[in-house]
């Protein structure tokens, strides 16, 4: 299903009639093709994003398109992911001051989807679709060393969650979680809904927990070597079920999903007759809100940053999309008190007011400056949080104004001929018809307990590159179909042929 196509009226109107599990209220620009919107004017930006007292948050960077997953270079500098471009950027480090990256532009082309990033010595592990790749950087010279190879392949690809997250931890192994195919199933890939175990080299797989639907973001504890994982609970449970999750994880442990949710309640789906495995299953060391989809985290380091800040995570909740009333959008502190548990506090927030969306944080970064980083995947852009006066607001400050999306031709097709454009039309829709779009996009085909959310103005803001684009790295719900490039630029025609205007 190509879930997440609509008119802003049509989607309004079928929110107002939706039963609550089956709520589909993601923000507009990710359900047009998860393009989402360039940042907005400097004076919205310091008017809504606030930061706790004490610090200053500001627009670093802009038209970074996809910005998912950040990692620091030995060098300073800043490599983002951008899954739907099949790049890597490199943001070249302030140098002069002005508040933003000196130079940015492609480190790496070419990938699958890439997502994860993480160094080993002078090693930079990408995790793409169906493989980890490394390559040797010079971090002085800003430069790859050598042919990129495949050390890892033939991982599980496709399904509702594509993305791929390689870290290295303090043992030296490899780190690789790869979620589930759907929303709640049995999966047939022992190497779904898991965290993978590696040598650097690629050998030595092993499947180190198991029971992780979705466990985007990892990290480990300073101090106690503990690692923690987000997870993302389930769907069409309704607004308040199940919750998302912090998973303490261990060698070995087992983490619910499908058969429980939360403190091992059974899943209504899955649960009878698996109770051995829920009773067995580890709970969550942190209950994040349902639907908040916690991505990246980082344990904070820094030994300059306020002591209240030492040694707590934060965490990017992207937010959600299947709640009747939009929640999450924002990056949270988590603080571990003397008991053990863990409070949850409010870091960057103001992206969300009421259901107005205007970014959705993905992966937070602590960088050699001391300043932390977020990345937003609808903005298509790169904030930094860095410590301001003692007692100062916490709010944005020197914010550069956002962007006019360039304008585009009245019919994006214009440039196809005639009988090529009605041939990949012909061929986009049987493609159409064999993955069963219809049942999520066609109010009169709609399978029952199914509420379709009718395609329309596509050609206002996307052309063909971007429709593609977007079917090679969709934004849940809707699942990655196998689709090779011409398919993909056949189902993108006669998407704009038949729903853009």
């Amino acid at each position: 299903m190509l879930l997440g196509l609509a008119s802003v009226a049509g989607c309004r109107l079928l929110l107002a009639h939706l039963p609550e599990r089956y709520a589909v209220n993601a923000p507009l620009g990710h359900m047009l093709f998860g393009r989402g919107s360039d940042p907005p004017p400097a004076a919205e930006l310091r008017e809504r994003l606030r930061v706790p007292n004490g610090f200053a948050i500001t627009l670093y960077a802009q038209g970074i398109p996809n910005a998912r997953f950040l990692r620091f270079t030995p060098g300073g500098d800043l490599l983002v992911s951008s899954p739907r471009s099949g790049q890597v950027l490199l943001l070249q480090r302030d140098a002069n001051g002005d508040g933003l990256p000196d130079a940015v532009g492609p480190l790496l082309s070419g990938l699958d989807r890439p997502h994860g990033l993480d160094f080993l010595g002078d090693w930079l592990y990408v995790a793409e679709g169906d493989a980890i790749a490394r390559v040797r950087y010079d971090a002085a010279a800003r430069a790859l060393r050598g042919p990129l190879e495949r050390v890892v392949v033939g991982l599980p690809s496709g399904g509702n969650h594509w993305t791929r997250t390689v870290r290295f931890g303090p043992d030296g192994g490899m780190y690789v979680t790869i979620g589930s195919s759907c929303n709640a199933c049995l999966e047939k890939d022992r190497r779904r809904a898991v965290m993978l175990r590696y040598q650097p080299d690629g050998s030595g797989e092993e499947v180190y927990a198991t029971g992780l639907r979705n466990a985007v973001g990892f990290d480990w504890q300073p101090g106690t070597g503990d690692l923690y994982a987000t997870d993302n609970g389930r769907d069409l449970l309704g607004d308040d079920l199940p919750p998302c999750e912090l998973d303490r994880i261990v060698r070995g442990g087992f983490y619910g999903w499908p058969f429980a949710m939360g403190d091992r309640v059974p899943d209504p789906e899955l649960g009878a007759g698996h109770e051995a495995e829920i009773a067995a299953s580890i709970p969550p060391a942190h209950r994040f809100a349902a639907h908040n989809a916690p991505l990246g985290m980082t344990f904070l380091r820094g030994a300059t940053l306020p002591e209240a800040y030492r040694g707590a995570a934060l965490v990017a909740l992207h937010g959600s999309w299947n709640r009747t009333h939009k929640d999450g959008y924002k990056v949270v502190s988590l603080h571990w008190r003397s008991d053990g548990s863990i409070e949850q506090r409010d870091f960057a927030t103001g992206f969300l007011r009421g259901d107005d969306v205007i970014g959705r944080p993905v992966d937070v970064a602590e960088g050699p400056d001391g300043a932390i980083y977020v990345s937003d995947d609808y903005a298509g852009a790169i904030y930094r949080i860095a410590q301001a006066e003692p007692g100062s607001p916490g709010r944005a400050a020197s914010l550069g104004g956002g962007r006019e999306p360039a304008p585009r031709p009245a019919d994006p097709l214009v440039s196809i001929p005639a009988a090529e454009r009605a041939a990949a039309a012909s061929r986009g829709q049987a493609l159409f018809e064999a993955n069963a779009c219809a049942r999520c996009h066609d109010p009169q085909r709609a399978e029952a307990g199914v509420v379709a959310v009718p395609l329309a103005h596509l050609a206002t803001r996307y052309d063909v590159a971007g429709v593609q684009a977007y079917l090679a790295a969709p934004t849940p719900p809707m699942p990655l179909f196998p689709l090779d490039d011409a398919q993909r630029r056949d189902l993108a025609v006669f998407l704009l042929e038949e729903h853009g205007r």
